[in-house]
């Protein structure tokens, strides 16, 4: 799990260690929030702020990737 000021992103951990999905997820990601390596999907932190809220991440994986928006709680 990753926080930022205004999202906090969930990758479930059933992907998160998938090099698959880490690259289907940075693919999809138009900010480059995502970072694909061989052992799985990191969160680039500093880009967590650039989120678009497009929901492409979500999108490629339901249920198993979360955009939470901070400002609605």
């Amino acid at each position: 799990m990753a926080t930022a000021l205004f999202i906090n992103v969930t990758v479930d951990a059933a992907i998160a260690g998938d090099a698959a999905a880490a690259k289907k997820l940075d693919e999809a990601c138009p900010v480059d929030i995502f970072a694909a390596s061989a052992s799985g999907v990191s969160i680039v932190e500093e880009n967590l702020d650039e989120c678009t809220l497009c929901e492409l991440c979500e999108q490629a994986f339901p249920g198993q990737v979360t955009v939470k928006k901070l400002y609605e709680e």
